[in-house]
């Protein structure tokens, strides 16, 4: 997983509410285990409506998404998180997310960004004309305009998004002491050792 201190540019001002992974990546995108590729399904059924603004060209290349409350709800579906990497979306900001999305989210080095539903209507603005910035540093999403809207996250995602910290990596972290384990436990349990034929 890649590091995330800092998020900036522009916003695609959705603020949609109850938006479920279905809408974000639709079923049949879900034959592949391959993360690329993904970014065409998102929104699919949103973005087959003329005049969308997840096609609007004042929008491409947008980096953030602000939603309405409940964003991700629905299935468990990790490649709705996927799908949003692979279009370009390094966060989402939204008043609040279903729990499996935000664990997705995280896994994947995705921020998902909880602000009350006032920050969430003036970032709606801001997005239309003017790039936003999420700083994980100071904990805070700022405009051009002297916004300043701090968040919280656990202390632990919060680590492990800004050194780039995923399972593997955490797992990998403590391999003296898994090492250490397995010496100890073929002493202790010797019946546990595999025998060669």
């Amino acid at each position: 997983m890649k590091a995330v201190n800092r998020v900036a540019g522009r916003a695609i001002p959705f603020g949609q509410k109850n938006v479920d992974t279905d809408v974000i990546i639709s079923a049949k995108w879900l034959k592949t285990i391959s993360r690329e590729g993904l970014g065409a399904g998102a929104f699919e059924s949103i973005r087959a409506q003329e005049g969308n603004i997840f096609d609007d060209p004042e929008y491409a290349g947008a980096s953030i998404l602000i939603a309405g409350d409940n964003f991700g709800c629905g299935s468990s579906r990790e490649h709705a998180a996927w799908a949003l990497d692979d279009m370009g979306i390094k966060a989402v900001i939204a008043p609040s997310f279903s729990d499996i999305f935000a664990g997705n989210a995280f896994k994947n080095g995705l921020l998902a960004i909880a602000l009350p539903q006032e920050a969430i209507n003036r970032l709606m603005e801001v997005a239309k004309t003017d790039p936003i910035t999420i700083d994980m540093e100071s904990m805070s999403v700022t405009t051009p305009f002297q916004d300043r809207f701090p968040f919280e996250m656990d202390p632990f995602r919060h680590q492990c998004l800004v050194e780039g910290l995923d399972e593997i990596d955490l797992t990998m972290a403590k391999a003296g002491a898994i090492k250490r384990h397995e010496m100890n436990s073929d002493s202790a349990q010797p019946w546990l050792k595999p025998v060669a034929v």
